[in-house]
């Protein structure tokens, strides 16, 4: 093992080990109100008397890159408890996402201030599920955390699972195969690889949608059945909307993310609360998408200084501001001192044959398209727990009939955009029940559209009020961003209904998410006049 975290010291250009003298406690027992074993592996240094503790609690097993991070913590001065989450890696109970996150998170700090070994310091780490526990035990943390770092996570678990309104299918069913694949003994072959990968494919194309656990895991999982058929139940989601507590929280958190997180934007609002209420928190924000390595050794970075500075009182070294952005485009990283920093509002407007340019557009008739669900508007890179996720070239899905592209001039000095985007789209749809989604991509002289951000908003008869002429206003939240168009590039404006799978497809017809079957055809209509001047909004920075 000490090969392998030499390896991560190196690409992760984080500080070298005070030791390689590791001891390892395998299945530490830690027991939960009802009777309910946790198994954890505790990591130990020699002469580790004094070290405060890193605590790990994962759905993943105790093997592989976990045990890795587990071990470069332990060799830097802590020890490390890498804890089973209840129904996972040998723990007993059964796994129920986020269900008892609350309760076996606190009673396992509880359970370390009796032990021999504890220093009364804490720290938590880990990235997605990882960072989601620890935002579960901020409803009311002990007095002995001293620290967390919470990467590619969110305390609003509800908001990342159902983005727009809509259902985020791809990485739910992704998510789904991996834990199920955790359940499994010894390490998948190619054969069993490829099934694993026709599954999800089955599954994307499940109708209804409640058989598609069957399709990729081989059983119905209760809490996906749930997600289906509960999105409106605030009762059911309470339990766990894990940000209602931030402002209280006293904890200082660090974060990191990537413009291509799926978390992103629950993760910056729960930035935002915590500023907000004057707590100590950071951001760093890079060119990322969620399984991207150089989030992870980001991560690592991060959470060795910001632990050193809260748990060891170190100096980390010359001081940077409380935001850090990768800025796409120029390469190049910035610091300010809020998110989002300050930039003017501009309104590129969507013009007719396909142009896009900040004047009001001319008289002009609507342009139109059918959204056929049994035919999706696939979703192409953006933001996905799969490795297909991020920048990719956009140019073959422009060329689909269900797909309205409005692209500027070339630009003649660069154009630099940071902060939140959305589109304010006029638009008449065949349908009550319809999504529209909205793509901006940086065109390169080559002709290579490449996306930056996006998001797409699902409509229902009551989120929506057409006027006299049937014609809507409706506001399309994309991603935020941070990227310069270079002058010579051309910005690049998509609209369609749909990023099949990333997004479960809507059908039209209303009819439940976990139950509907038939599908209806939806004929758009997207304006573009003087009294109907959709547009991109976009927060312009012209000093970087």
């Amino acid at each position: 093992m000490s090969l392998a975290t030499r390896a991560v010291e190196l690409l992760a250009r984080i500080p070298p080990a005070q030791t390689r003298a590791v001891i390892v406690r395998r299945d530490v027992e830690v027991v939960m109100g009802g009777g309910v074993t946790l198994l954890g592996d505790l990591y130990q240094a020699h002469g580790y008397q004094g070290q405060p503790v890193v605590v790990m609690r994962s759905p993943y097993g105790r093997t592989g890159v976990w045990a890795l991070g587990a071990r470069v913590f332990a060799e830097r001065g802590y020890q490390v408890l890498l804890q089973s989450c209840r129904g996972t890696g040998g723990s007993g109970g059964d796994f129920n996402a986020y269900r008892h996150e609350v309760e076996d998170g606190l009673t396992t700090l509880a359970w370390m201030e009796g032990q021999s070994w504890f220093p009364g310091k804490v720290a938590m780490f880990g990235p997605s599920y990882l960072g989601i526990v620890q935002w579960a035990i901020a409803t009311n943390p002990p007095a002995t955390v001293r620290a967390m770092a919470a990467p590619i996570s969110s305390a609003r678990v509800r908001a990342f699972t159902y983005p727009g309104g809509a259902f985020s299918l791809d990485s739910t069913l992704a998510w789904l195969s991996l834990l199920s694949r955790q359940r499994r003994t010894g390490r998948p072959d190619l054969r069993g690889m490829i099934e694993a990968r026709r599954r999800m494919r089955r599954g994307f194309a499940s109708l209804p949608l409640s058989t598609a656990d069957v399709t990729v895991t081989g059983e119905h999982v209760a809490f996906y059945q749930d997600w289906l058929a509960r999105m409106d139940d605030d009762a059911f989601w309470a339990p766990v909307e894990f940000d209602r507590h931030l402002p209280s929280l006293a904890v200082p958190v660090t974060m990191v993310t990537g413009w291509y997180d799926m978390f992103l934007p629950a993760q910056l609002a729960d930035y935002q609360s915590l500023v907000g209420a004057g707590r100590d928190v950071q951001l760093t924000i890079g060119p990322w998408k969620h399984t991207d390595p150089g989030a992870a050794g980001e991560s690592l970075r991060d959470s060795l200084d910001w632990f050193g500075k809260h748990l060891h009182g170190r100096d980390s070294g010359a001081p940077r501001a409380r935001v850090r952005l990768h800025v796409g485009g120029a390469s190049r990283w910035i610091e300010v001192d809020e998110w989002p920093p300050p930039a003017r509002t501009v309104r590129w407007r969507l013009q007719p044959r396909g142009r896009l340019h900040p004047g009001t557009p001319e008289t002009s008739t609507p342009d139109r398209y059918r959204y056929d669900p049994s035919d999706p508007t696939p979703s192409v890179g953006g933001s996905l727990l799969a490795r297909s996720g991020g920048p990719r070239d956009n140019r073959a899905l422009e060329r689909r009939s269900d797909v309205l592209v409005y692209t500027s001039a070339a630009l003649v000095r660069d154009l630099g955009v940071i902060g939140p985007i959305q589109a304010e789209l006029y638009v008449r749809s065949s349908l009550e029940h319809t999504d529209f989604f909205v793509r901006l991509c940086d065109v390169a002289p080559s002709g290579a559209s490449r996306n930056i951000c996006d998001g797409l908003l699902r409509l229902t008869p009551s989120a929506w009020r057409p006027g006299s002429d049937g014609v809507a206003m409706v506001e399309v939240q994309l991603w935020p961003a941070a990227h310069v168009f270079r002058r010579g590039h051309r910005m690049r404006v998509q609209v369609s209904s749909g990023a099949h799978p990333r997004f479960a497809r809507n059908l039209g017809g209303g009819e439940s998410l976990a139950s509907a079957t038939t599908m209806h055809p939806a004929d758009q209509e997207v304006w573009h006049d003087p009294d109907h001047p959709s547009a991109i909004v976009l927060p312009i920075r012209d000093a970087w």
